[in-house]
């Protein structure tokens, strides 16, 4: 079992590259899927479906976000545990994790499937855009707890280095939705009732094969009792809790956007939709950094390599900067075939390039604030990436975005977004760096 320790040797910037690409390449693909659901919707000309997608994606985020909260729980522990070769106890913490989060997405499954409707009418839908919202979280949300396990076994993948299998349960997934997609909107006639069993059905492929390769290839499954269940979860809460609470900012910030936007009509919520789609196609590899390098940190971290979580923690920031400028650079290129594509109108279009041409910049504060989360979660501090983030979506998110929208009307919205990006994630990194450079040191002078 000493394979799985593969990231306590070697160079740091290749353990960053191969896990963060691989996993962006999951990630990317999968969103490619979504962004492929939103053409086919937009084929259908009617530009209040892309709305209701916007509406219902915004929904999705809250409860996916859950879920990545509980992965990164799950990335902490059994990293550490293999970087301190405790392979027994991570495998019981790999079950204890599948446990506890198909339990709570059932939970809240549940409740929002329940008051679907009073959430997207707070968020801003209305009439027909939020019957179609609605409808389509009816049909993907009780999927949540099926997705959860693709995660979760995601996240041990990562843990123990198989990078590969891990962006395969994504890109699986990934591909059979790419094939019923367009069967179940056009095929069977389904429309955005399709597109919303598209979902359903891809996270279930995601979810098989992610059990099989944590429990078959990688044995990284055991036996666990109820009183080992019950002991092992206040130290799975204590990252989880701060973790989801973490992760719940983003799509808090998202829903806050979306209100403000809404109020200029479905036509900006339309293009709102396409940037959420296309931003996270375009900047999947800033968005898997938390994930992708909490492995490396955790192991190096459990093993006291103190002077290689410093490394891993440069080396992130520097592929931050370099995929940021480059996706940048191809998104504002692009930026008028995308609009055409979707067949937006052209108030939407103003909306799509205040992203593609000036705003998307700001994800290079997104991801060093993307990696300080992984160095806060994996080295015992979850608490401070919840102020972190926090500072960012519940503080300066509203007040930037309202007082933008008022000087420069809907793209001063994603203006805004861009701005209280750059505060936050500045912040972030330099309170992250002192407190990785501070552990260093304690562990040159043990």
């Amino acid at each position: 079992m000493v394979h799985k320790q593969r990231f306590l040797t070697g160079s740091t910037m290749r353990h960053v590259l191969v896990m963060t690409l691989t996993g962006s390449l999951g990630l990317i693909f999968m969103f490619l899927v979504d962004v492929a659901t939103l053409f086919w919707v937009s084929v259908l000309d009617q530009e209040r479906l892309i709305a209701a997608l916007g509406f219902a994606w915004t929904i999705q985020f809250f409860t996916i976000s859950v879920g990545i909260g509980l992965i990164i729980a799950t990335t902490a522990q059994v990293s550490k545990s293999i970087g301190q070769g405790k392979f027994e106890q991570a495998r019981k913490q790999t079950m204890s994790a599948m446990i506890y989060a198909v339990s709570l997405q059932v939970v809240i499954a549940s409740v929002v499937v329940m008051f679907r409707k009073e959430i997207l009418g707070y968020a801003g839908a209305e009439g027909e855009t939020l019957e179609l919202a609605a409808r389509f979280l009816s049909i993907s949300i009780p999927s949540l707890p099926v997705f959860v396990i693709g995660m979760v076994g995601s996240a041990v993948l990562r843990s123990v280095g198989d990078a590969v299998r891990s962006m395969t349960v994504t890109l699986a997934a990934g591909l059979i939705a790419v094939v019923v997609d367009p069967f179940l909107i056009f095929g069977l006639d389904l429309g955005l009732e399709g597109a919303a069993w598209g979902v359903v059905i891809s996270r279930g492929a995601s979810a098989l094969l992610s059990v099989w390769f944590v429990v078959h290839v990688h044995q990284m499954t055991a036996r666990i009792t109820f009183g080992e269940l019950v002991g092992m979860f206040r130290p799975y809460l204590i990252i989880a809790a701060p973790a989801v609470l973490t992760q719940l900012s983003t799509p808090f910030g998202n829903y806050l956007l979306t209100k403000v936007i809404a109020g200029y009509g479905d036509t900006a919520v339309a293009g709102w939709a396409v940037i959420s789609r296309v931003a996270v196609l375009a900047f999947g590899g800033i968005f898997s950094l938390s994930g992708a390098i909490g492995g490396i940190i955790g192991q190096n971290f459990g093993a006291g390599k103190m002077d290689r979580v410093r490394l891993v923690f440069r080396d992130a920031l520097v592929f931050c900067l370099f995929y940021t400028l480059i996706a940048w650079g191809v998104l504002a290129t692009f930026h008028a075939p995308i609009a055409r594509m979707f067949g937006l109108s052209s108030e939407a279009t103003e909306v799509l390039s205040a992203f593609t041409v000036v705003a998307a910049g700001g994800y290079v504060f997104s991801g060093a604030l993307f990696v300080s989360n992984a160095a806060f979660n994996n080295l015992g501090r979850p608490l401070f990436s919840t102020a972190c983030n926090w500072f960012r979506d519940g503080i300066l998110i509203y007040p930037c975005a309202i007082a933008m929208g008022i000087a420069m009307g809907a793209p001063g919205v994603v203006y805004g977004q861009a701005i209280a990006a750059a505060i936050s994630g500045l912040f972030a990194l330099v309170w992250a760096w002192v407190f990785v450079s501070r552990l260093a040191r304690r562990a040159g002078d043990a």
